[in-house]
C-alpha cells in the first residue's frame, strides 16, 4: 500500500491521537480510576485496579506517539487492542450503538496501522 501522505490524513492521525491523550489523561484521577475499577465487567477481571490503569495508560501512550507520528504501527496496534478489548471485553459489543467511539477508535487506528503515519510524522522526517 503506498504511504499516505496528504495534510487532511496527517490532522485527522494528530486529532485521533489528542482524542485519545484526552482520554487517556483520566490516568492520573485516582478516584475515576478506582470508579472505572469498580465496573462489573472490569471487577470480573484478576486484578481490576490494575487493568483500569493499563488501559488508560495505552490510550495516554498510545495517543501521544499516534499524535506525533511515532512508532505509529505499533502504537496502532496497542491503540486497536485497547479499543477493541474495551468495546467487546468492557462493554456489550454493541458496536452498532452502545460501544460506537471504542469501535470507531479501533478503526481509525487500525487505518494508521495499515497505511503508515503520512505526513507531519517523526515516521516520515527526512534523514
Amino acid at each position: 500500500m503506498k504511504e499516505a501522505n496528504t495534510a487532511g490524513f496527517a490532522i485527522i492521525r494528530i486529532i485521533t491521537g489528542l482524542f485519545l491523550v484526552y482520554h487517556g489523561l483520566e490516568i492520573f484521577e485516582s478516584a475515576k480510576m478506582q470508579d472505572y475499577a469498580s465496573w462489573d465487567s472490569v471487577k470480573s477481571m484478576p486484578f481490576p485496579v490494575f487493568f483500569a490503569y493499563l488501559g488508560k495508560g495505552c490510550e495516554l501512550i498510545g495517543g501521544i506517539l499516534l499524535a506525533i507520528g511515532f512508532l505509529t504501527r505499533p502504537a496502532a496496534i496497542v491503540i486497536t487492542l485497547t479499543m477493541l478489548f474495551i468495546c467487546f471485553k468492557i462493554g456489550n459489543g454493541k458496536f452498532w450503538y452502545e460501544d460506537q467511539y471504542p469501535f470507531l477508535f479501533a478503526l481509525l487506528a487500525m487505518i494508521y496501522f495499515f497505511a503508515g503515519p503520512g505526513k507531519w510524522s517523526i515516521d516520515n522526517r527526512k534523514k
